[in-house]
């Protein structure tokens, strides 16, 4: 990939989001779908006019120019005579994006104040994940259907319909009200924790992990924990998680791309520095009655991290731990963690018969994780054929090269005569 094309598709997942912000605060929310466009096509601009006369020296202030030129330019073909030109007129005198302001009682962040603004109590529940993801962490129809289990098209709906709310609402892009922050957290933590799933489980793609989507993730609940309506138990969870998980990401891929099951993984290049910042948060997370989806998962990481080998890890303490994740917040993707930590504690035909008591209606027929668990299950019980079918399904339905060629792999082994079964 040459430089200019990198460097675009780098701005677009680390600015994006903010280049929406700050246009959604001069246009208003009800022309979220201008302030896209815009954004959209300044990086499509970019791409061009960067490999034909290079790299500008303020990449980021050159969108920004860029985007709100274009702006202006379509307020005017549109004749729109209100506040929304004069104001983004005024600020084109700037070079680059204006400073964001911070006051105490506010959330000082654009792109954590677009997240409030998208969470908005009056857009449909359903709505409110999918348009932060798209027009705020700038995920594709395709990726935020991958990420919630459903179908491009019944996302697509869910943001016009989200879009279309926004519209008529013409809500300000000022901080709410300190008891509407709070309606909207729950929604707003939804969304950091699907962009940071997202970053640690790429779907589609040759980058096995998207270190930028997890940094963004952090740094978002970074700055939620430090305002007022943030630093709570659940938010501090949360961090404790991706500080978990994060952790581990030197170890998860090998020099060719692959992916490392844990068995196999370098401990010792784990960074216990995240694990350390963790812990604290954890032990933050401990404070108050109420017990989140997010507290349960670190308490998962957590053993993992504490764990001197795969052999010593607490299984049962995990599988227990999955039954309550699963109680909290019902998911087919529950049940398949569940199954494999129970097949280390039980053997591989638990975790087939745990598999068994999920209905047929909520399997996710096409992530492809359910059928890699389904053909190393097998594997492990030297039921060649099956497993190679389920691996074979598995790798039809992804597009993430890391995955593609660890199944091949697993493949690999699976048709070798007398090869040696092994772990999940």
């Amino acid at each position: 990939m040459n430089e200019p094309q990198a460097l675009v598709e780098h701005f677009f997942r680390h600015e994006s989001g903010r280049l929406v912000a700050v246009l959604t605060r001069s246009l208003g929310v009800r022309r979220l779908d201008l302030v896209e466009d815009v954004v959209q096509a300044a990086l499509t601009q970019a791409l061009e006019t960067w490999s034909r006369r290079g790299v500008p020296e303020d990449p980021a202030g050159w969108l920004y120019r860029t985007a709100r030129n274009l702006a202006i330019d379509a307020l005017r073909r549109e004749r729109i005579h209100d506040r929304a030109l004069p104001r983004v007129v005024e600020e084109a005198g700037q070079e680059s994006p204006p400073p964001e302001a911070h006051f105490a009682d506010e959330i000082g962040d654009e792109p954590l104040r677009l997240l409030f603004v998208c969470c908005h109590e009056a857009v449909p529940v359903e709505s409110r994940v999918a348009i932060a993801l798209k027009t705020l962490c700038g995920f594709s129809t395709a990726e935020i259907a991958r990420a919630l289990l459903t179908t491009d098209a019944n996302i697509q709906k869910r943001i016009e319909r989200a879009r279309e709310r926004l519209r008529e609402l013409d809500v300000d892009f000022d901080t709410p009200a300190s008891d509407q922050l709070g309606a909207r957290l729950d929604a707003v933590l939804a969304v950091i924790y699907l962009l940071f799933s997202q970053g640690c489980h790429v779907t589609h793609g040759d980058l096995p992990i998207r270190h930028d989507l997890c940094d963004e993730a952090r740094r978002l609940a970074r700055m939620l924990a430090a305002q007022s309506v943030g630093d709570i138990p659940a938010v501090h969870a949360l961090l404790a998680l991706m500080c978990f998980h994060g952790a581990r990401f030197d170890s998860r891929v090998d020099l060719d791309g692959a992916i490392v099951l844990l068995e196999e993984q370098d401990r010792s290049a784990w960074n216990w520095t995240d694990v350390r910042e963790g812990m604290e948060w954890l032990a933050k997370s401990a404070a108050g009655d109420e017990l989140t989806r997010y507290h349960v998962e670190a308490g998962i990481a957590w053993e993992h991290c504490r764990a001197p080998t795969v052999a010593e890890t607490d299984w049962r303490r995990i599988t227990d731990l999955y039954d309550m994740l699963d109680r909290i917040a019902p998911s087919p993707l529950h049940a398949l963690n569940r199954a494999v930590a129970g097949s280390y504690l039980h053997g591989p035909q638990s975790g087939l018969d745990h598999l068994a008591t999920v209905l047929p209606e909520n399997i996710p027929a096409r992530y492809p994780g359910w059928h890699a668990v389904l053909g190393e299950l097998h594997f492990r019980l030297d039921q060649r054929s099956a497993a190679e079918c389920a691996w074979r399904e598995a790798l039809r339905l992804t597009t993430a090269r890391a995955d593609q060629e660890f199944l091949r792999r697993r493949l690999a082994a699976c048709r070798a005569e007398g090869g040696e079964p092994a772990t999940e």
